[in-house]
Protein backbone atom coordinates (compact mmCIF):
# COMPACT_ATOMS: atom_id res chain seq x y z
CA UNK A 1 0.00 0.00 0.00
CA UNK A 2 1.55 3.62 -1.04
CA UNK A 3 0.85 6.26 0.85
CA UNK A 4 -0.72 8.27 -2.58
CA UNK A 5 -3.17 6.73 -4.63
CA UNK A 6 -2.42 7.88 -7.64
CA UNK A 7 1.11 5.95 -7.46
CA UNK A 8 -0.70 2.77 -6.02
CA UNK A 9 -3.22 3.26 -9.12
CA UNK A 10 0.02 3.59 -11.52
CA UNK A 11 1.32 0.60 -10.07
CA UNK A 12 -1.76 -1.61 -10.53
CA UNK A 13 -2.69 0.43 -13.90
CA UNK A 14 1.05 -0.85 -15.23
CA UNK A 15 0.57 -4.54 -14.50
CA UNK A 16 -2.99 -4.61 -16.86
CA UNK A 17 -2.67 -2.11 -19.15
CA UNK A 18 -5.81 -2.04 -19.61
CA UNK A 19 -7.70 1.44 -20.21
CA UNK A 20 -11.37 0.44 -19.95
CA UNK A 21 -13.08 1.86 -17.02
CA UNK A 22 -16.85 2.40 -16.05
CA UNK A 23 -17.55 5.42 -15.83
CA UNK A 24 -20.86 6.40 -13.63
CA UNK A 25 -23.10 9.39 -13.70
CA UNK A 26 -26.39 11.14 -12.51
CA UNK A 27 -28.74 13.13 -14.51
CA UNK A 28 -30.43 16.29 -12.57
CA UNK A 29 -33.11 14.24 -11.18
CA UNK A 30 -30.97 11.60 -9.71
CA UNK A 31 -31.38 8.85 -12.33
CA UNK A 32 -27.95 7.02 -12.49
CA UNK A 33 -26.08 5.43 -15.64
CA UNK A 34 -22.86 4.08 -16.35
CA UNK A 35 -20.99 3.46 -19.32
CA UNK A 36 -17.58 2.28 -20.39
CA UNK A 37 -14.97 4.75 -21.69
CA UNK A 38 -11.42 4.57 -22.57
CA UNK A 39 -9.32 6.38 -19.91
CA UNK A 40 -7.11 8.69 -22.02
CA UNK A 41 -4.61 9.60 -19.04
CA UNK A 42 -4.06 10.30 -15.46
CA UNK A 43 -1.62 12.42 -13.25
CA UNK A 44 -1.84 13.81 -10.00
CA UNK A 45 -5.42 16.07 -10.74
CA UNK A 46 -7.39 13.14 -11.55
CA UNK A 47 -8.06 10.68 -14.69
CA UNK A 48 -9.09 12.07 -18.61
CA UNK A 49 -11.59 10.52 -20.98
CA UNK A 50 -13.31 12.35 -24.10
CA UNK A 51 -16.71 12.41 -25.34
CA UNK A 52 -19.17 13.93 -27.05
CA UNK A 53 -20.65 17.05 -25.30
CA UNK A 54 -24.20 16.02 -26.24
CA UNK A 55 -24.24 12.61 -24.87
CA UNK A 56 -26.23 11.47 -22.37
CA UNK A 57 -23.43 11.48 -19.90
CA UNK A 58 -22.10 14.70 -20.72
CA UNK A 59 -25.33 16.21 -19.92
CA UNK A 60 -25.49 14.24 -16.97
CA UNK A 61 -22.52 16.06 -16.13
CA UNK A 62 -23.42 19.07 -17.00
CA UNK A 63 -26.33 18.81 -15.01
CA UNK A 64 -24.36 16.86 -12.22
CA UNK A 65 -21.11 17.39 -12.65
CA UNK A 66 -20.13 14.23 -10.56
CA UNK A 67 -18.83 10.88 -11.15
CA UNK A 68 -17.90 7.43 -10.09
CA UNK A 69 -14.98 4.96 -11.85
CA UNK A 70 -14.63 1.47 -11.88
CA UNK A 71 -11.98 -0.69 -12.89
CA UNK A 72 -12.42 -4.15 -12.81
CA UNK A 73 -9.37 -5.98 -13.75
CA UNK A 74 -10.80 -9.83 -13.30
CA UNK A 75 -9.91 -12.53 -11.83
CA UNK A 76 -8.23 -10.10 -8.97
CA UNK A 77 -8.13 -6.66 -8.85
CA UNK A 78 -11.01 -3.97 -8.48
CA UNK A 79 -10.39 0.24 -7.77
CA UNK A 80 -12.90 2.64 -7.99
CA UNK A 81 -12.90 6.41 -7.21
CA UNK A 82 -15.38 9.40 -7.08
CA UNK A 83 -15.79 13.00 -6.75
CA UNK A 84 -16.00 15.74 -8.98
CA UNK A 85 -15.58 16.27 -13.08
CA UNK A 86 -14.99 19.47 -15.15
CA UNK A 87 -14.37 19.76 -18.90
CA UNK A 88 -10.83 20.35 -19.56
CA UNK A 89 -9.53 22.83 -21.61
CA UNK A 90 -9.65 23.37 -25.11
CA UNK A 91 -6.22 23.30 -25.28
CA UNK A 92 -6.14 19.95 -23.87
CA UNK A 93 -8.91 18.76 -26.20
CA UNK A 94 -7.24 19.99 -29.22
CA UNK A 95 -3.91 18.22 -28.38
CA UNK A 96 -5.52 14.72 -27.61
CA UNK A 97 -7.93 15.32 -30.85
CA UNK A 98 -4.41 15.59 -33.14
CA UNK A 99 -3.23 12.27 -31.41
CA UNK A 100 -6.41 10.44 -32.39
CA UNK A 101 -6.07 8.21 -35.85
CA UNK A 102 -8.00 10.39 -38.41
CA UNK A 103 -10.87 7.58 -39.17
CA UNK A 104 -11.35 8.04 -35.26
CA UNK A 105 -11.59 11.68 -35.57
CA UNK A 106 -13.90 11.41 -38.99
CA UNK A 107 -16.16 9.40 -37.00
CA UNK A 108 -17.36 11.93 -34.40
CA UNK A 109 -17.97 14.19 -37.49
CA UNK A 110 -20.06 11.27 -38.83
CA UNK A 111 -22.11 10.47 -35.88
CA UNK A 112 -24.39 12.38 -33.42
CA UNK A 113 -23.53 9.97 -30.15
CA UNK A 114 -26.53 7.99 -28.63
CA UNK A 115 -29.10 9.38 -30.78
CA UNK A 116 -30.95 6.83 -32.99
CA UNK A 117 -30.14 6.02 -36.85
CA UNK A 118 -32.32 4.41 -39.49
CA UNK A 119 -29.39 1.68 -40.27
CA UNK A 120 -25.92 1.14 -40.58
CA UNK A 121 -25.87 2.20 -43.92
CA UNK A 122 -26.97 5.83 -42.67
CA UNK A 123 -23.75 5.84 -40.31
CA UNK A 124 -21.59 4.63 -43.18
CA UNK A 125 -22.89 7.30 -45.49
CA UNK A 126 -22.29 9.96 -43.06
CA UNK A 127 -18.72 8.66 -42.77
CA UNK A 128 -18.15 8.62 -46.12
CA UNK A 129 -19.50 12.69 -46.37
CA UNK A 130 -17.09 13.47 -43.32
CA UNK A 131 -13.94 11.87 -45.38
CA UNK A 132 -15.20 13.51 -48.58
CA UNK A 133 -15.56 16.69 -46.51
CA UNK A 134 -11.83 16.45 -45.24
CA UNK A 135 -9.98 14.82 -47.80
CA UNK A 136 -6.87 16.58 -48.17
CA UNK A 137 -7.01 18.59 -45.18
CA UNK A 138 -6.72 17.72 -41.56
CA UNK A 139 -9.95 17.43 -39.42
CA UNK A 140 -10.76 19.98 -37.53
CA UNK A 141 -12.15 18.72 -33.78
CA UNK A 142 -15.71 19.61 -33.64
CA UNK A 143 -17.17 22.18 -30.71
CA UNK A 144 -19.54 19.24 -29.31
CA UNK A 145 -16.37 17.23 -28.40
CA UNK A 146 -13.75 16.99 -26.15
CA UNK A 147 -12.75 15.84 -22.46
CA UNK A 148 -13.26 15.75 -18.97
CA UNK A 149 -11.20 15.26 -15.68
CA UNK A 150 -12.97 13.26 -13.11
CA UNK A 151 -10.98 14.16 -9.88
CA UNK A 152 -11.39 11.96 -7.06
CA UNK A 153 -12.27 12.96 -3.46
CA UNK A 154 -11.82 9.10 -2.61
CA UNK A 155 -10.45 5.89 -3.86
CA UNK A 156 -10.86 2.41 -2.83
CA UNK A 157 -8.42 -0.70 -3.74
CA UNK A 158 -9.88 -4.40 -3.70
CA UNK A 159 -7.58 -7.54 -3.90
CA UNK A 160 -8.97 -10.89 -4.32
CA UNK A 161 -7.81 -13.87 -1.88
CA UNK A 162 -8.85 -17.03 -1.82
CA UNK A 163 -9.64 -17.20 1.73
CA UNK A 164 -12.41 -14.65 1.30
CA UNK A 165 -10.29 -11.98 3.17
CA UNK A 166 -9.86 -9.90 0.62
CA UNK A 167 -7.69 -6.81 1.03
CA UNK A 168 -9.50 -3.31 1.10
CA UNK A 169 -8.36 -0.48 1.75
CA UNK A 170 -9.87 3.03 0.82
CA UNK A 171 -7.79 6.93 0.59
CA UNK A 172 -9.80 9.71 1.07
CA UNK A 173 -8.93 13.31 0.45
CA UNK A 174 -8.09 15.28 3.62
CA UNK A 175 -6.83 18.95 2.63
CA UNK A 176 -3.48 18.31 0.71
CA UNK A 177 -2.70 14.44 2.18
CA UNK A 178 -4.73 11.39 1.72
CA UNK A 179 -5.71 9.12 4.84
CA UNK A 180 -5.91 5.71 4.12
CA UNK A 181 -8.20 3.48 5.90
CA UNK A 182 -8.15 -0.65 5.77
CA UNK A 183 -11.85 -1.88 5.25
CA UNK A 184 -13.56 -5.27 5.92
CA UNK A 185 -14.09 -7.36 3.03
Amino acid sequence: MLPDPYDEFAAWYADVEDSAVCIVTASAGGEPAGRTVTLEGFDERGFRFFTSYESPKARDLEANPRGALVWYWAPDRQVRAAGSVERLSSAESDAYWERRPRGHQLSVWASEQSTVIESRDVLEERAAAAAARFEGQSVPRPGKWGGYRVTPEWFEFWRRRDDRLHDRWRYRRAGEEWTIERLAP
